[in-house]
């Protein structure tokens, strides 16, 4: 009973960490069109304001 029961666990362990590494491929790519976003956008801004769109 106790290996079945571990069996079950790790799969539990890794559907979820399955999940949360898809969850997080996701928001790696929003943050790289938001960050493309800003990055064409401040090169379109004017010609005399050469300053950074983020305040990193």
């Amino acid at each position: 009973m106790v290996p079945l029961l571990l069996v079950l666990l790790l799969a539990v362990i890794l559907f979820g960490a399955g999940f949360a590494i898809k969850a997080l491929w996701w928001v790696a790519v929003a943050v790289l069109v938001i960050w493309l976003l800003g990055f064409i956008a401040r090169g379109t801004s004017a010609a005399g304001s050469r300053g950074r769109w983020y305040r990193w």
